[in-house]
């Protein structure tokens, strides 16, 4: 088992699962957000509704490097009978670290397609492409949590304690203060999309030995 470790960054992004009317987002990536997008880099289509198991069984986890602020968007639509008045919400300047925890032979198959897509990559919706590379490292033998717990910044001169930063990740038998989230893909169908619920959880406080050895002038 490993961590495959994704950087998501772009002027826009958008992780919502709202109704049409407002299409909001939440403050970090969804996990069937970053799902459908390495769907989309292995090619699958949005009908194979049982193709996305191998996907959702992966750990997910998320670290947040910049925030981003909140920007909101007025739409109209029109059809033939009606129009429809939408606000869509987006984080902008938004920096995250995403941590995926699996079998090292199908993190392998994930770097290949990240690398060479099938179909283009976005940030939760069409219109919020990446920017830069998506794809940093896969962390062999290391799990999601020391994943996240130990990589450096990705933000150059970025002097914020890594410590300090807001950690959403997957919850295990061993997690406290969980709460569950609605974004686990079961079919991403335009016709009958359907989502099912992940219990998650926020460590408050994440210990970093390394910073302890720093301190006190170790190597």
């Amino acid at each position: 088992m490993g961590t495959m470790l994704l950087r998501l960054a772009g002027p826009l992004q958008s992780w919502g699962m709202d109704t049409f009317e407002r299409r909001g987002t939440e403050t970090a990536p969804t996990k069937s957000g970053v799902i459908g997008m390495l769907a989309a880099a292995l090619g699958r289509r949005r009908h194979e509704c049982n193709g996305m198991d191998d996907l959702a069984s992966l750990r997910f986890g998320v670290r947040v490097e910049q925030a981003g602020g909140l920007l909101k968007d007025f739409h109209t639509a029109k059809s033939t009978s009606s129009a429809y008045i939408t606000y869509r919400y987006y984080l902008s300047d938004a920096v995250f670290l995403v941590g995926l925890e699996g079998d090292n032979a199908f993190l392998n198959t994930l770097e290949r397609a990240l690398k060479a897509p099938a179909f283009p990559l976005f940030l939760g919706r069409r219109s919020c492409p990446p920017e830069g590379r998506v794809f940093l490292k896969i962390e062999n033998d290391k799990n999601l949590i020391d994943a996240l717990t130990y990589e450096p910044t990705i933000i150059p001169d970025d002097k914020k304690p890594i410590e300090n930063r807001r950690i959403v990740i997957d919850a295990d038998d061993n997690s406290r203060d969980t709460y569950f989230q609605r974004d686990v893909p079961v079919s991403f169908d335009q016709t009958h999309r359907k989502y099912g619920f992940r219990r998650v959880s926020e460590p408050r406080r994440i210990h970093n030995p390394m910073q302890e050895l720093e301190t006190m002038g170790g190597e």
